[in-house]
């Protein structure tokens, strides 16, 4: 113990010697303008205190609370001087989860806070913090340095920093909206939603913020969520190979450390704290197309009369900002668009959905009724000298509603009762970074409400989209009473997927972007935000039609589908290009038609289980972390791997297949993973797999979701002979029922042998669904088949069609047994 004061004295006295030293500097060479003068770190445990579940430890000035949210996670909050802020998140609206054990332990040299899987454990001397995985007894994430603070002599406050130990066989994936490589490894980031046009890879920052990401080394995996709304940073062994550091310009040092130790694990446990998104309707998993802009109405209904004329699946058009009557939103270009009720009920007619957009600035004009409720109610947003924050933006000189207001985002919610009541579908709310012409965001000065805990715009700016699309779902789901809301939202913060889906932002029709989309999409579907596309085919540019028709293809198998280009461009639909050209995009457009009901299981399992829609293949073999070049695969679900064709004039590629046996999906050919395959992918033929013993069901081709009623599901049942679960889920396709158990999870069971495949079904939920027949497509039999029983019972119609078995059979069967 004496050993450990000297060494406690020493650490205080170089601290000490820092914070003087800094003083006298800024005190003898004064510069101009304020600069944080004073650092601190934390120094020696001197106190400890116990409230259930939360731990707080002191070295005399600052404390640090430790609160077990689970048995799994552990948040960290730092008090610079002993007060902690108001405990409030947008992100994560419930902290405390079920936690089965925990306790506190003093030892000699630290104190051991556990639960039954992990331990935290906070060194006596120097303050660092070390989680530790208590099977293996691995430690997973340990400080470098002790926590950390600056003071803020402008602003007030503190910047605060986290540095943490980074192994050398250490690699970081997520943090969502970054462009690059998946592997986080050797790269800086900022954080703070930026309109990034045409951005580049590994520009940043881009438009949204979500500070979470997750380390694997030795095989396992955990997760550090900064719940940061300020311009926050992340340095993943840059500037110094041993280290991560993490910190923000203001706020707390508030992180949630997530174990694995599977990286699936991690994602579901963060999805826990900021939750997942709702069942989209239905028809929002479809194609759907957009240009800035389709307009006048005979436009419109060109484009919708294009689709239907060539028999082109599509769900949704959208009208970009000149449907509106000088770009003020909720109103119509009367000029343009005479009758939107009767256009939009014309479209509906047609299977076609009306999306339309709306930007959160409000042009000043006295005559704008939107414009007037705001300004008479004070829901415009201020600056710090009582001013209006006014900025330039596509109406020109516009206001800004101030959207962390409870009260003006009810309002707003209410703003939509016109454009629901003439039969718009969904919304899109775009420039909420917010963005301003000219200065680009709002300046650091303006005040928000934020729900009632105030703050700067330094601190509401990365979360000011998120609650627009907030209020935007709420204010829809209440006038659309029992219909799901479609939103899609181009800037938020951690927890937006509880509102609204994604896009990636004005790309550019390259190759490059191309990869970039691939990569992006797959790191915000781990990053916690699912329901993500790209604009195809690029937002600025000229794509031809290979590239195009490349885009279309990985966009099938992106959680959103749309294309979307900018009005300076070339017309960008899916004949745009000519044959062959159209129909290869029309076929991969109803391919996702086709499996549309497995996409819609994958979003349920998502919505309910918490999983990752889209998987990169460092979810699959996480002992693999580190492979860029497996970076450009995915699976959609668990059972479809995608393999995209991204390089211009290709006619074949190299596909790694993860562990197990897949089928190829269009030949059924068998081949065995762990493995890399040469595969031809000539223009019509994008490589796609199915993993052995996968269930994967598919509706008939529709014009648009739901179209046609199903008289029978096809079940395309893939051999295995090790056991396999596969899930069809079912509902109404666009209202609530499903939150009152009105649903149908069924549950497919394969497991096979060399003489017998076994198929069982278990059901949960109450909706059952019209149609009555289940028909079969069993692939890959390795046996003449000789006898087929559904529940004890033969079955006597069936045949062999191209090498697979076909028959049918009663959707309510408990098991089907095939025979050799």
């Amino acid at each position: 113990m004496e050993e450990l004061n000297k060494q406690n004295k020493e650490t205080n006295d170089i601290n000490t010697g820092e914070v003087v030293e800094e003083i006298v500097q800024h005190l003898n060479n004064p510069v101009s303008g304020p600069k944080p003068i004073v650092k601190k770190y934390l120094s020696t445990v001197t106190q400890i205190h116990a409230e259930g579940n939360k731990f707080y430890f002191s070295d005399g000035d600052a404390r640090v609370e430790v609160r077990v949210v689970s048995d799994e996670i552990i948040r960290i909050r730092l008090a610079p001087h002993g007060v902690f802020l108001d405990d409030f998140s947008y992100a994560v609206p419930v902290v405390d989860q079920k936690v089965t054990t925990f306790k506190m332990e003093e030892q000699e040299l630290q104190y051991l806070i556990s639960t039954n899987t992990i331990t935290c454990k906070i060194s006596k001397n120097d303050f660092h913090i070390s989680f530790i995985e208590n099977q293996s007894q691995m430690v997973m994430s340990e400080d470098e340095s002790p926590m950390h603070w600056e003071e803020n002599i402008e602003f007030g406050g503190y910047y605060v920093y986290a540095t943490k130990k980074c192994l050398s066989e250490e690699n970081f994936y997520g943090l969502g909206d970054k462009s690059g490589n998946m592997n986080l490894r050797g790269r800086h980031f900022q954080n703070w939603n930026t309109d990034a046009y045409s951005f580049g890879w590994d520009q940043d920052p881009l438009y949204r913020t979500i500070p979470f990401y997750s380390g694997v080394h030795h095989g396992a995996a955990y997760g550090i969520f900064f719940d940061n709304t300020f311009r926050s940073y992340f340095d993943f062994g840059k500037e110094d190979n041993s280290k991560t550091s993490f910190w923000a310009d203001g706020g707390e040092l508030q992180y949630y450390y997530i174990h694995g130790p599977h990286l699936m694990d991690v994602v579901k446990r963060y999805q826990s704290l900021t939750g997942t998104h709702p069942m989209p309707p239905k028809w929002a998993l479809g194609y759907h197309q957009c240009r800035w802009s389709y307009y006048p109405e005979k436009k419109v209904k060109e484009i919708a009369d294009g689709f239907r004329s060539r028999n082109i699946p599509c769900d949704a058009i959208y009208l970009d900002i000149d449907y509106m009557d000088g770009y003020r939103c909720f109103t119509w270009n009367k000029s343009h668009f005479p009758d939107p009720k009767r256009m939009i009920k014309e479209l509906a007619n047609q299977g076609i959905k009306t999306v339309v957009m709306i930007d959160p600035g409000i042009k000043v004009d006295d005559n704008y009724w939107v414009f007037k409720e705001g300004k008479e109610n004070n829901y415009f947003c201020r600056r710090s000298d009582d001013y209006f924050m006014e900025g330039h933006v596509w109406p020109g000189r516009c206001q800004f509603p101030d959207f962390t207001n409870p009260a003006v985002r009810e309002w707003w919610g209410k703003l939509y009762k016109e454009l629901v009541d003439i039969g718009v579908a969904g919304v899109w709310n775009d420039m909420n970074e917010p963005a301003v012409f000219g200065s680009g965001t709002f300046p650091n000065d303006v005040r928000h409400n934020y729900d009632g805990y105030r703050g700067s715009h330094r601190k509401a700016h990365n979360i000011y989209g998120m609650q627009m699309v907030r209020s935007t779902y709420d204010g829809l789901k209440k006038l659309m009473r029992n219909k799901r809301p479609f939103t899609i939202t181009r800037a938020g913060y951690s927890g937006m997927q509880r509102y609204g889906c994604v896009w990636t932002g004005d790309n550019v029709a390259t190759w490059e972007h191309l990869k970039i989309g691939n990569i992006q999409c797959q790191r915000m579907s781990i990053s916690g935000v699912p329901f993500c596309g790209t604009d195809i085919g690029g937002f600025s540019g000229e794509p031809d039609g290979e590239l195009f028709t490349r885009w279309i293809q990985l966009g099938t198998f992106s959680p959103f589908m749309r294309a979307h280009s900018a009005g300076d461009t070339a017309e960008r639909e899916p004949w745009s290009f000519g044959e062959p050209y159209t129909s290869i995009n029309r076929t991969y457009i109803e391919l996702r038609y086709r499996l549309m009901p497995y996409l819609y299981s994958v979003f349920w399992e998502h919505h309910r289980y918490g999983f990752p829609i889209l998987r990169p293949l460092v979810m699959l073999e996480q002992e693999n972390a580190g492979n860029a070049y497996r970076q450009d695969e995915f699976t959609f679900g668990d059972k479809i791997l995608v393999c995209p064709v991204l390089e211009q004039g290709a006619v074949s590629r190299m596909v790694y297949l993860p562990k197990g046996k897949w089928f190829n999906f269009w030949t059924h050919e068998v081949l065995t993973g762990e493995s890399e395959h040469n595969i031809q992918a000539p223009l019509d033929h994008m490589p796609l797999f199915v993993r052995a013993g996968s269930v994967i069901p598919e509706y008939p081709v529709m014009q648009y979701v739901g179209e046609k009623n199903i008289d029978e599901v096809l079940l395309n049942v893939y051999y295995s002979e090790y056991e396999v679960n596969s899930f069809l889920y079912e509902d109404h396709g666009d209202t609530f029922a499903y939150e009152q158990d009105i649903y149908s999870e069924k549950k497919f069971s394969v497991k096979g042998t060399s003489y017998q495949l076994t198929i069982e079904q278990s059901v949960e939920g109450l909706y059952t669904p019209n149609y009555e027949w289940y028909n079969y497509k069993v692939i890959g039999l390795p046996f003449n088949v000789n006898k087929i029983t559904v529940d004890d019972r033969d079955v006597t119609d069936y045949q062999l069609e191209n090498n697979c078995l076909r028959f049918r059979s009663n959707k309510n069967f408990t098991s089907i047994k095939i025979y050799n």
